[in-house]
């Protein structure tokens, strides 16, 4: 049996009143759902936002990458200027971690498609290179200093590295955390406390463990709750 796959769903209107009105949602929806009509796509959850498509500040959305996280599903958006015309905002989305689809990307029609497209280009482009500056930058100091460099000889991770790949992996358990923070909080609102209760209520809720799992263990909650005590 094919797993279906899990999808956020983000929608955008520029004033208040389309956003009571319901106009240009409807088309939206539409175009989200004709992009995953296979069958084995599932939107887990809708975001609507009433925002000036100039501006960075969209909770909405920021609340759709963070179920999007949550839940490990990508982010699907009906058009690309439906986010933004900001190299910056894209940045910020690509750092997010989310997967993000655009309906009327695989058609790649007209000038919005066209430099959404050149736009992504030029952000991989630039990390690209500043990943093979830096790799080249560390080598050549590697070669100054007599190392012998190709193949392995045995050797390991020296310590700043080691200590990099830690930072790095705690940051991401710090943000794994905060995402379940205000689900941790629902549940002790209803009385949900014990970690062995909260562990069943998020394996029913269908919320994947930080690996991927399915099923939440008491420890696993004590560890994110104990993170959390530490971020505060």
């Amino acid at each position: 049996m094919a797993v279906k796959r899990r999808f956020v769903a983000y929608y955008r209107v520029s004033t208040r009143k389309q956003g009571q009105s319901g106009l240009g949602l409807d088309a939206q929806r539409a175009a989200v759902t004709n992009h995953l009509g296979d069958g084995l796509a599932n939107v887990i959850a809708e975001f609507t936002e009433v925002e000036s498509g100039r501006r960075n500040d969209r909770p909405a959305l920021d609340e759709a990458l963070t179920a999007a996280r949550l839940h490990r599903a990508a982010l699907v958006v009906a058009k690309v200027d439906r986010l933004t015309r900001s190299v910056g905002f894209l940045e910020r989305l690509l750092e997010a971690g989310v997967d993000v689809r655009f309906a009327d990307l695989p058609a790649i029609e007209g000038p919005t498609g066209r430099f959404m497209l050149q736009q992504m280009a030029a952000v991989a482009e630039l990390e690209a290179g500043l990943i093979s500056a830096r790799t080249k930058a560390a080598l050549a100091a590697a070669k100054a200093r007599g190392q012998r460099l190709g193949g392995h000889r045995g050797g390991s991770l020296s310590t700043d590295a080691q200590a990099r790949g830690r930072d790095e992996q705690s940051k991401l358990a710090d943000r794994r955390a905060a995402d379940l923070a205000p689900v941790l909080k629902k549940l002790r609102a209803k009385g949900i406390t014990s970690p062995t209760e909260v562990a069943r209520a998020l394996t029913a809720q269908d919320i994947p463990t930080a690996r991927g799992g399915a099923k939440w263990s008491a420890p696993q909650v004590t560890l994110i709750e104990a993170r959390l005590a530490r971020m505060q």
